[in-house]
Parts: structure tokens; C-alpha cells; sequence
């Protein structure tokens, strides 16, 4: 999430955490590749419609074709956010109906990829380097006093979400 305008501090901010992510990507590439998380967020709408080619139908030529109701996109939808790295998605969250995209939400998010990325870890053959090195994923959320907070959550030692 962007807001539209940032402050000088947020801008700043976002320079420095970008920096920061640079800095460690010069160090070791293919491990920091190999190890940064990233999100997205996509509206899916609860309906497949037909291509003009998938609903033609065969008529005589005498025949006239056949009638077809308009589909609307207002059959429904939800916000799917997908956490994914290197390796495929961690995993996918679908936003409850009436629920709303707030820092509670975002919060929670970063508390269910910290738990996905143990588990995850906890499978994989190396526990130890790919605790140690999950850094840099980087969120701006909108807190609930209206001002921007920031959460970074970097899994070293100790898992930890800094807000």
C-alpha cells in the first residue's frame, strides 16, 4: 500500500530501507534472492465469462443467433494477498467479507507469514541458514490513527515483527 502523499521522513524512510535491502543484496545475491519474501494483492471475481469464441454456437443460415445474457462482474469478488519468494507462494490470505484492509489486517498478515516461514523452515533440510537470513521484507501500512507506521519483519535469532 502507497498512500498518495508521503512525508519528507517517509520518504526518507523508504530510501534507507531500500538502501538497506541493496546493501545486503551486494553481499550475497543468489542467497538474498533465493530468500526475499515479497506480497501482492488481487481482486478475484467469483466468475469465469465466456469469450465471444467459447459462446458461439453453429446456426443455419436462416436462423438467427441465439441470445445471450450479459454477464456483470457484480456476481462478486475477494482480495486474495499472496506471500511468495524464490521457492513458490508461502501462502495465500482471502480477505473475509466485510472485513477491511486496515494496519490490523496488515498486522496479522505479518504475524501469519512469520508462523508460514517456520513451518516452512522447520521442513527444509537447512533450519539454521534460512532463519538466519529471511531480512528485508518491508511493509508500509496505514496504522489507526491515520499516520503511517512501519513494520519490518526480519527473522534472525529470535523471530521477531517490529513495529
Amino acid at each position: 500500500w502507497v498512500p498518495h502523499e508521503l512525508t519528507i521522513d517517509q520518504k526518507q524512510q523508504r530510501i534507507d530501507d531500500s538502501k538497506e535491502c541493496l546493501k545486503l543484496f551486494n553481499r550475497n545475491k543468489s542467497e538474498f534472492l533465493r530468500r526475499y519474501v515479497t506480497m501482492d494483492e488481487t481482486w478475484l471475481h467469483h466468475f469465469t465469462p465466456e469469450s465471444n469464441r467459447h459462446s458461439s454456437q453453429w446456426t443455419a443460415r436462416d436462423e438467427p443467433t441465439p441470445k445471450r445474457a450479459k454477464t456483470q462482474q457484480s456476481a462478486g469478488k475477494v482480495l486474495a494477498s499472496v506471500f511468495w519468494d524464490a521457492q513458490g507462494i508461502i501462502f495465500i490470505d482471502y480477505l473475509k467479507k466485510g472485513k477491511t484492509i486496515n494496519s490490523d489486517y496488515y498486522t496479522s498478515l505479518l504475524e501469519r507469514l512469520k508462523v508460514e516461514i517456520a513451518k516452512k523452515t522447520a521442513s527444509s533440510e537447512e533450519k539454521k541458514s534460512a532463519v538466519s537470513s529471511r531480512q528485508c521484507t518491508v511493509s508500509q501500512i496505514n496504522a489507526n490513527n491515520g499516520e503511517i507506521a512501519r513494520i519490518v519483519l526480519r527473522i534472525a535469532s529470535a523471530s521477531t515483527v517490529h513495529t
